[in-house]
């Protein structure tokens, strides 16, 4: 069997190229479907696609930590109308009374709160004052003798 000869067309298209310097001619049975491309470029393929995610390495390391973060108390402002603000308390432990803690710090602040059960969240009830109480109720959690006594570390307050 002899090899057929080049397809001429094959051949013209090729030699316009004008990024190819040496051109080649390509038998017919072997047809290139991208002449302009040599034969053993690889295109992508859906097959063949993956995802690099840059941030993996980080919550590798965060995975480790879901369980501290779940063990801080979250202070946080809240702005109502004009300058009207809300405080909420979030994540204080289960071994103590939202309610008992809800009635020293309403009389001790002076000023009113209610607890909001949350049954969706994983961080507990949500004790909501009136008014900016960040300080204060930091104070009050941290204050050994007349507060909670519990360490500063595991409180974050936001909105300072």
């Amino acid at each position: 069997m002899t090899n057929p000869s080049p397809n001429l067309h094959q051949i013209e298209v090729y030699q316009r190229d004008t990024t190819t310097v040496v051109g080649r001619c390509i038998p017919a049975h072997q047809q290139n479907p991208f002449p302009r491309y040599p034969a053993n470029f690889e295109f992508m393929s859906i097959e063949n696609l993956k995802t690099y995610d840059p941030f993996a390495e980080a919550d590798e390391e965060d995975s480790g930590q879901t369980k501290q973060t779940q063990e801080y108390i979250h202070i946080r402002i809240q702005q109502r109308n004009g300058r009207k603000t809300l405080t909420t308390v979030q994540g204080i432990p289960k071994k103590f009374d939202a309610k008992k803690i809800l009635k020293v710090v309403k009389k001790e602040f002076a000023c009113n709160g209610t607890i909001i059960g949350d049954e969706d969240s994983k961080m507990g009830d949500v004790i909501q004052l009136q008014g900016d109480q960040r300080a204060k109720i930091k104070d009050f959690l941290t204050n050994k003798d007349e507060g909670l006594g519990l360490d500063a570390k595991t409180i974050k307050v936001h909105g300072f």
